[in-house]
């Protein structure tokens, strides 16, 4: 059985590194691993309950079933001025709906990524986890990995390709609870 990880990338910058980055870990996914990148999150309107009805934009319902089709969610994302990119907050709020019932419910759910900053992106870290936590999610902390991208090439750089192969890892193998 293949578990099936959607991965929602926080940067809509085509050449950006997270992007990259989640390349990366979707061409080295764990054997039994399937990592697929979900596009459109540019297209998202901000989360309005006015627009979320019966014909909500079709990039919402888009984004919705990726995830409700997937095993596991893996956000791959930089940190914008201290905290998760709007982008990212914007899909986890379309995702978090209906309340108790949304597409990330009960997924278990890790967040990666790289940032030029000393720092490595920890707070924008925290802050997804926490969101999808409160959207529903299973935060699996033992995959939150931050690394500031100052130092090292974090695409070639052995040892950071480890921790993040690693980290794919634990999200697949995490056990969801029977419900």
């Amino acid at each position: 059985m293949t578990t099936r990880v959607a991965v929602l990338v926080g940067s809509l910058r085509a050449d950006s590194l997270n992007r990259k980055l989640a390349e990366t870990l979707r061409a080295n996914a764990p054997e039994g691993a399937e990592l697929v990148l979900v596009d459109g999150l540019d297209r998202l309107p901000f989360y309005n309950e006015d627009i979320d009805t019966d014909d909500a934009p079709q990039a919402a319902l888009d984004l919705r079933a990726a995830v409700a089709s997937a095993d596991r969610v893996l956000a791959v994302t930089p940190e914008y001025n201290g905290t998760m990119p709007a982008v990212l907050n914007n899909a986890l709020d379309w995702l978090s709906r209906p309340y108790g019932a949304g597409a990330i419910v009960g997924k278990p759910f890790g967040v990666v990524g790289v940032t030029p900053t000393p720092y490595g992106g920890q707070w924008a870290h925290a802050d997804a986890a926490r969101s999808a936590g409160i959207a529903g999610a299973v935060v699996v902390e033992d995959v939150t990995v931050s690394q500031s991208a100052l130092e090292v090439d974090v695409l070639t750089d052995e040892a950071v390709q480890a921790r993040l192969r690693s980290a794919v890892q634990t999200l697949v193998d995490h056990e969801v609870a029977a419900a």
